[in-house]
């Protein structure tokens, strides 16, 4: 009896050790970091008295298909203060974004075909949720890390320009 409950035991062991084995090579792979990449250049304006007055430059990502919409800024850790994400829907419509699996707090900069500031939804937090809409209809919305808007004084009426970098590809 005594031997029967040593070689079970001596199996389960064996058993666990082999079966429980982590690859920790395959799992370095799994969770590689998502990086900025440069795609253009985008200039925020102060439009008083109708007269542009530039309040920022910022290196962009661009957002124009739907998986890279779907995707935005989601599992990236942090974002310097001169990049920010744009994007760029084919027509102007009432949009909602939310935070789901974004792990940084972002201003989200809802912007119409003219490219002027509808509405900014304030320093998103990260994961949450709940939708965030715009006030408006928007075709454009860019995202910045959380209280630059504050920091820009950046309001309703205000507006951008981008150019596209050319790619390599």
């Amino acid at each position: 009896m005594k031997k029967t409950i040593y070689i079970s035991i001596l199996a389960c062991a064996t058993l666990s050790i082999f079966s429980c084995k982590t690859d920790s090579k395959n799992n370095q792979n799994l969770t590689k970091e998502v990086t900025f990449t440069k795609e253009g250049e985008l200039s925020l304006f102060d439009l008083k008295d109708s007269i542009p007055n530039p309040i920022t430059k910022l290196d962009i990502e661009i957002a124009d298909s739907d998986y890279e919409r779907e995707t935005g800024l989601m599992y990236r850790k942090s974002m310097q203060n001169d990049q920010g994400m744009l994007f760029v829907f084919p027509e102007e419509a009432p949009r909602y974004f939310y935070m789901k699996n974004t792990k940084l707090p972002l201003d989200i900069i809802y912007l119409d075909a003219q490219q002027r500031v509808v509405s900014i939804q304030k320093n998103a937090q990260p994961l949450n949720e709940s939708s965030l809409p715009s006030e408006g209809p928007a075709q454009y919305v860019l995202e910045v890390n959380a209280k630059l808007s504050d920091t820009w004084n950046l309001k309703k009426g205000d507006s951008i320009s981008f150019t596209k970098i050319k790619s390599n590809n």
